[in-house]
């Protein structure tokens, strides 16, 4: 393989969004995608019901922030406006009073603040949590089905460095297809893991299936999952302080469980958002018809979620009808039609959601920030500042990180990439 300025490994937002920057400065550059295809997380399929589906991410999560945002716009992508509240809440079978639904609001607001104003030294989510049924609805709704973690696994400094991400759009053609239209320019070497990054050598070098590529520098935008899991090799070790951080970012879980329901809208409108709070935390959310589709979008978060992944898809899509007819009826299988449940948990280069600190270690983010001897770059969603755990973060971060790289190798040849015209 030819030798280059840079080496980006992995071709989901983040390292679409550095090669973009890179291009720009005139720096060349290879990127090595794992999968068969770009878009990492983000992955919009038609395959299920016959229209877009997002398999990944789906919100367009702070909107007036998000760089992707405009370009749904413009490429004439149906944007919906999504509040996040809770429209229906259920304590197991039984709808929650009106009263409940009041209580839950005001202890979604009390938490919010204890966490603003916390200063102890237990840093979980669940040290907050006062007693009763609607303060852990609130919990639900803000750790495993937002955060992908259950609160007793939540870092209180991670979850509030965190931004507010309204507002939030849901669009119909799907956020996946979105980012690869974005990168659909961008050249990618596809289903090309990196085995190794050699860094023992005058520049780093990276050992594929394909072969072996010199750069000066390189751009690593894989899950702390899958670098703790070792899927790439480091030589020599890296620092044990970046090495920990991978271990100290555990992927939190998020698992949607998709069902079409034909014929009845059950008397629900489209995007009302319906909460089912059960014992043991196995808890669903669901997104209501969407866009007025047939689908029930059924969300599981947290540890559940691992563990509905582990019995597999039919357990998962009988776990979610049951629960739909305790509260519509058992005449609802009648409409029920197709059904999946996604898997992230399951895809080798990936091992979950999103990244969520350890308790006591929301640190091991800045951590991941430092480059490795000036050559070794960090960039992802896990590495998005405010906007952690978005796709849009990720672009950011990986534009981030570019741009420093440029910086970096023109300080170190004492010219400006690209700067020749």
């Amino acid at each position: 393989m030819e030798d280059v300025d840079v080496v980006i490994v992995g071709a989901g937002s983040s390292g679409l969004a550095a090669a973009k920057i890179l291009r720009a400065a005139g720096l060349t550059f290879r990127v090595f995608e794992a999968m068969g295809r770009i878009g990492g997380r983000a992955f919009t399929s038609t395959e299920h019901f016959g229209i877009p589906f997002d398999i990944g991410c789906a919100w367009l999560h702070a909107a007036d922030r998000n760089p992707y945002f405009p370009e749904a716009e413009a490429g004439g992508w149906t944007l919906h406006h999504h509040d996040m509240n809770v429209d229906h809440l259920y304590f197991g079978k039984h709808k929650a009073s009106e009263s409940d639904e009041a209580d839950m609001k005001l202890a979604d607001q009390q938490l919010a603040t204890l966490m603003e104003l916390w200063a102890g030294t237990d840093d979980r989510v669940s040290s907050l949590l006062a007693s009763g049924h609607a303060p852990r609805a609130a919990a639900t709704f803000a750790g495993p089905m937002d955060f992908g973690k259950d609160f007793d696994e939540i870092s209180i400094e991670d979850f509030r460095a965190a931004a507010d991400l309204d507002p939030n759009y849901y669009s119909f053609e799907g956020f996946g297809a979105l980012v690869a239209r974005f990168g659909a320019d961008v050249p990618v070497e596809l289903a090309t893991p990196v085995r190794k990054i050699l860094w023992d050598v005058p520049g780093i070098a990276c050992v594929t299936d394909r072969g072996t590529i010199r750069a000066k520098a390189v751009i690593v935008t894989a899950s702390p999952a899958a670098l703790a899991f070792e899927e790439i090799e480091f030589r020599p070790e890296l620092p044990a302080a970046h090495t920990q951080a991978f271990f100290d970012l555990p992927m939190g879980m998020l698992t949607k469980l998709p069902i079409e329901i034909r014929g009845t809208r059950l008397g629900l409108s489209p995007f009302d958002d319906l909460l089912i709070e059960r014992r043991a935390r196995n808890d669903i959310y669901f997104l209501c018809f969407p866009f007025d589709t047939e689908l029930m979008v059924g969300f599981v978060g947290g540890d559940f979620a691992w563990e509905i992944s582990a019995a597999g898809e039919a357990a998962g899509v009988d776990f979610v009808t049951d629960r739909l007819c305790d509260i519509f009826g058992s005449d609802l299988r009648k409409h029920v039609g197709r059904a999946a449940m996604t898997n992230w948990g399951g895809e080798r280069f990936v091992r979950g959601a999103y990244a969520a600190a350890r308790p006591g270690k929301s640190a091991a983010r800045a951590t991941l920030m430092q480059p490795v001897a000036e050559r070794i770059f960090f960039a992802g969603e896990h590495l998005a500042g405010p906007l952690i755990q978005t796709c849009g973060g990720a672009r950011l971060s990986g534009e981030a990180v570019a741009r420093q790289v440029v910086a970096q190798l023109a300080g170190a040849s004492g010219t400006i990439p690209g700067a020749s015209r």
